[in-house]
């Protein structure tokens, strides 16, 4: 999957009970009138709600009830400056990769349970973590129990004209699982990821590794426009897909390598015509892979006959910089940047994990210009099953479905921007102030959102500054606070 190393590093997240490099440069508009916070009379009334996850698990996603009230009186802390007159992109979400494993493994958990279990992960009410970004695989990926693509014929025949294509291997788990989803949150967004087409259109007639043969490039795009249109008539509307993952690594089950100038030559020639001539809206994201090659989706960007029909570009980090995702939006800022994949491997060290996913990708993606965040993968047995053969054997989910359901850290780590960072909300500025790693938001409500990690092994004491008025807070080691006003 990920090229430093092997198919062992890989994704993986958590969640909990029911509840919960920086570039900055100028922006866009203004989204809400805002005018400050707010100071009613009421003498217990807080201002500012904290929720708060401790590095050793002793608050998970929990409301906290000291009382953080706006004044004027200064102090000697650092202060961690807001100005939501200053925005830069817009939010789509964040959220999980919902498996083919994933699917199977809710879809078993008796009605009751799994209605329960998907209203905590994605209902909008504010009881819940709403999660409002998936990525799904089309096809198999290496978290399925088995290798399948849509169209698979068997050895030396192929299907040029897709007579053979059929979504059925979904209507067990994974569509009846999308389809409970959309009815609690019709408007989530949908990213679709191949991790390799039917195999008799590469060059090594396998699951694993190969390119995909020229002759097939026509039939893939028509492929992938057959798959949104199929999943469109089960009323699931596909936001964006991918034309492929992770596709500098042909090492995984299932995998193919596509290198820039292939990926070029597809998008430009035939997928993106393919998506014109049948009048989708589908969003296609290049590249999809390491932090480490921004080379990659700019090869693909700078081509203006392939970038009128791509949206932006996707990363994992598994290799390279978090600040890469800025240097893709510098090159092309017309194009949007979004995150789409890190696992959390299991067993999970849940405050080393916790630092470094809210670092890098929480508060590192988001102010390297992504619009959203997803974590790998929603969910795994107490194994770390299901995967293929050869697949991530250590893909620890944010869920672990057993007899009993846990929550793991990927859940807490994407609840602490879900449940507030609503979808069209905006990133705006806050101040660095080390070792206070921190983003801010404004949300369609007009709510502040400011979420903040203490980088570091003791307690700190800082203010949150806004409109001339601060609040002094404290956080202790290792710990995640979201702030909202």
């Amino acid at each position: 999957m990920f090229t430093i190393n092997h198919a062992a590093f890989r994704r993986c997240l958590l969640l909990p009970a029911l509840i919960s490099g920086i570039i900055l440069a100028s922006c866009a508009k203004k989204p809400v009138v805002d005018n400050g916070p707010v100071i009613p009379p009421a003498e217990n009334h807080s201002d500012v709600a904290q929720w708060l996850t401790s590095a050793d698990q002793s608050n998970l996603m929990k409301k906290q009830s000291t009382v953080l009230n706006f004044g004027t009186t200064s102090s000697q802390y650092p202060t961690i400056l807001v100005d939501s007159s200053v925005t830069y992109q817009q939010i789509d979400g964040f959220g999980f990769a919902l498996t083919g494993g994933s699917a199977t493994l809710i879809n078993s958990l008796d009605e009751a349970r799994k209605d329960a279990l998907i209203t905590e992960l994605f209902s909008t009410d504010s009881t819940f973590i709403g999660a409002s970004y998936l990525r799904i695989s089309i096809g198999a990926s290496d978290l399925s129990a088995t290798d399948f693509t849509y169209d698979e014929r068997p050895a030396g025949e192929t299907d040029t004209s897709l007579t053979s294509f059929s979504i059925d291997m979904e209507r067990t788990d994974l569509i009846p699982v999308l389809k409970k989803i959309l009815a609690i949150n019709p408007d989530i967004k949908i990213l679709g990821t191949p991790w390799t087409p039917p195999t008799w259109m590469k060059s090594d007639q396998s699951f694993v590794g190969g390119s995909l043969l020229p002759q097939y490039y026509g039939v893939y795009a028509r492929y992938l426009v057959n798959y949104i249109k199929a999943m469109a008539a089960e009323g699931i509307h596909i936001d964006a897909i991918t034309p492929q993952n992770e596709p500098l690594y042909g090492g995984n089950n299932p995998s193919m390598v596509m290198q820039a100038s292939e990926e070029l030559d597809f998008v430009k020639n035939f997928l993106g015509p393919a998506f014109e001539a049948a009048g989708l809206t589908t969003k296609i994201i290049v590249y999809d892979h390491n932090a480490d090659r921004p080379d990659y989706p700019i090869t693909i960007l700078d081509d203006p006959a392939a970038a009128k029909y791509v949206d932006g570009s996707a990363f994992h980090l598994y290799g390279g910089s978090i600040t890469a995702l800025s240097q893709v939006h510098n090159a092309h800022p017309d194009k949007n940047v979004y995150f789409t994949e890190q696992w959390i491997g299991g067993p999970s060290n849940f405050g080393g994990d916790l630092n470094w996913h809210v670092k890098n990708l929480i508060i590192g993606a988001t102010r390297n210009w992504s619009r959203n965040v997803i974590e790998w993968n929603l969910a795994s047995d107490p194994n770390y099953e299901p995967h293929t053969n050869g697949g991530c054997s250590a893909c620890l989910g944010a869920l672990t479905i057993g007899t009993r359901v846990s929550r793991n850290v990927a859940y807490y780590i994407i609840a602490h921007a879900s449940k507030f960072v609503r979808p069209g909300s905006w990133r705006i500025s806050s101040s660095v102030v080390s070792p206070l790693e921190n983003v801010a938001f404004i949300n369609p409500a007009g709510q502040k959102v400011l979420i903040v990690l203490n980088d570091s092994n003791a307690t700190q004491v800082f203010n949150i500054g806004y409109k001339g008025k601060t609040v002094t807070t404290s956080l202790e080691a290792g710990a995640v606070a979201t702030y909202v006003w």
